[in-house]
Order: structure tokens, then sequence, then C-alpha cells
């Protein structure tokens, strides 16, 4: 697939997606702009179901990087999907409950 008849393929043969670059980026238009309505608006709505980020007033959370021991993380992971949401759930009531010092 090409992203303009003078420009590289933005794939190559094995489907693997080449760096993209800022005259790729321009020509980009959002999906609202480029899908029918219809296949946009059931998209929309089943990111919506889904619970995907952006798809509601939902605070934003910031991705860090934490150590638990492997065990912990282990019992954590083991309770299923939307474990790392439980985490913050717990971790946002304890500091409720613990003023910084």
């Amino acid at each position: 697939m090409k992203n303009h008849s003078t420009d590289k393929p933005l794939t190559n043969d094995d489907g693997e997606v080449r760096e993209l670059t800022a005259a790729d980026f321009k020509r980009m238009r959002p999906a609202s702009e480029v899908l029918p309505p219809k296949l946009y608006a059931g998209l929309v709505a089943m990111n919506r179901r889904a619970g995907v980020r952006g798809a509601g007033k939902k605070p934003v959370k910031v991705q860090t990087a934490i150590r638990f021991d492997p065990e912990v993380l282990a019992a954590l992971r083991s309770t299923g999907r939307g474990w790392q949401t439980r985490v913050n759930d717990v971790m946002r009531e304890w500091v409720k409950t613990h003023p910084a010092v």
C-alpha cells in the first residue's frame, strides 16, 4: 500500500510498517473523516463498551514503571483482566488515608 505515488510504501514485503516521516503524518486524517459514518459510529460505540481510553470522560493516567516481587506480581495478574485498574484503586485509597510526609 503506497501512501503517495512518489513515496515509499508504508509497509515492507513482510507487512512491517516503516518509520513514518513528518510528511506521512501531514497526510494522515482522523478516522471520522475517512471512514463511512456508520462504520465510524459503530467503532466509537464498540470502544465505549470496551472502556477504551479516549472513549469517555475518564481521568488521564500516567504510565510509569514499578517493581514488584515476582510472587506479588503473579498474584495480582492472577486476578484477571483489569488487575492494574484494581491496583490503582487500592493505591488511591491508601494515599487518601496516608498523608504525604
